[in-house]
């Protein structure tokens, strides 16, 4: 899919405030991609492409989660988890979307994962830190992208699952995996 059909795709699905989002993530991809030698065509793509379920109804996303080779566990979180693995299903059904990379990018920048490959690191970071964001913590986080990937990484984590404990709200295994593997990274294997 070329970047251009990705744009207009995605704007028919987006409200003009989160098309804006995609477009100022697609911004970061790219700059992170460019200083972690990473594809900026790739970047690009699954930035654009990263919320294009977002709005979709919840009992769609439900049937996909049911109908697709998606973990059902995923309908014991809150939805708001729902559209990045749905979304990474619908971009390959509707769009022919099959590169491997960036559907994972799409589908885990709202959990993580342990073993994150550099792709899916700069689409879960640049959603977070995107200029258009602000909350405590935010700062530190975009200092900490411009030297170091996947510090940069566990900090997101850390605040995400500092946030969700805070709301007594459920947390998604695949984001406590990410933690705890960038943790180990970051300590030297221990």
């Amino acid at each position: 899919m070329k970047i251009n059909e990705a744009v207009i795709a995605v704007q028919q699905q987006l409200t003009e405030k989160r098309f804006k989002h995609t477009l100022r993530v697609a911004e970061t991809a790219v700059i992170l991609a460019k200083k972690n030698n990473i594809s900026e065509e790739k970047a690009e793509l699954a930035a654009v492409l990263h919320d294009y379920a977002k709005f979709r109804p919840l009992d769609e996303m439900k049937r996909r989660i049911l109908t697709s080779s998606l973990p059902n566990d995923l309908l014991q979180y809150h939805h708001e988890l729902w559209h990045a693995p749905v979304g990474a299903v619908m971009v390959m059904e509707e769009h022919g979307v099959t590169d491997r990379e960036v559907l994972g990018a799409i589908h885990y920048h709202t959990t993580g994962r342990a073993h994150m490959n550099g792709l899916e690191k700069v689409i879960f970071l640049a959603d977070y830190i995107e200029p258009g964001r602000s909350f405590p913590g935010l700062e530190d986080v975009r200092e900490m992208a411009q030297v170091d990937l996947d510090h940069a990484c566990w900090l997101t984590l850390r605040n995400t699952i500092n946030f969700l404990m805070g709301n007594k709200s459920r947390i998604y295994p695949d984001t406590f995996h990410a933690y705890n593997d960038l943790t180990t990274s970051l300590n030297g294997g221990n």
